[in-house]
């Protein structure tokens, strides 16, 4: 899954970069707000976390805009500002959620979790497909009784499929889902995600749709 990371403080965006590349996800950092905007309104992003006070264009603007520009992917509002008054704005304007700072990077993780869920339309934690059992939580993967490793692109990839089960997804699609831009990685590796997932998950699992992509029907 990708993030669009909207911070301006350089110290925080770091860390929070950082935390999220670690858990696996493709994180496009911004610190000014005429880029967050951009980035906001144009990538493939499945969750952004936007600060308000940016240089520039504040958040409340980018996200008045996103919402005004039929953009509906999860907003999380991570500020400073912690009046009752301003997170009810925030909310009114569109955002999903809204933690204020001094935060654990746990809460935040755990958040962007469930937003990505409920944007999938999957609130349970758990996703079955057939014997193969995903635990998006622990980010964790079951065959039967036994535990499968996973790389964290291989993972990213399954799970992302299984969040659009019986859909075909490019692999444009996918590349664009599991890196973020400064990434060259070139898309036809997703083949090769797509063959180790086979591998240890079942050739199964994963349907290919030549000319058009990847499903898991």
């Amino acid at each position: 899954m990708r993030i669009l990371l909207v911070e301006d403080e350089p110290d925080l965006g770091r860390v929070i970069r950082r935390t999220l590349e670690e858990e696996g996800y493709a994180c496009d950092w911004a610190d000014q707000g005429e880029d967050a905007r951009h980035q906001a309104l144009t990538g493939p992003y499945d969750a952004v976390v936007l600060d308000l006070m940016l240089p520039g264009i504040d958040g409340w603007t980018i996200l008045r805009d996103m919402r005004a520009g039929g953009r509906d992917v999860p907003v999380l509002v991570l500020t400073a500002r912690d009046t009752l008054r301003d997170r009810i704005r925030g909310l009114d304007l569109g955002a999903d959620d809204y933690l204020t700072k001094p935060f654990a990077l746990s809460e935040l993780l755990a958040r962007l979790r469930a937003l990505i869920r409920r944007s999938a339309a999957k609130p349970s934690p758990l996703v079955e497909i057939g014997d193969v059992n995903i635990d998006t939580a622990s980010r964790t993967v079951r065959r039967g009784d036994a535990e499968i490793v996973l790389t964290a692109k291989e993972y990213a990839l399954l799970e992302l499929l299984a969040y659009r089960r019986g859909e075909v997804v490019s692999r444009s699609t996918i590349h664009d889902h599991i890196y973020d831009d400064e990434d060259e990685t070139l898309s036809n590796v997703v083949d090769v995600y797509v063959a180790n997932l086979r591998r240890k998950l079942g050739r199964d699992l994963i349907e290919t749709r030549r000319g058009q992509g990847y499903r898991i029907p």
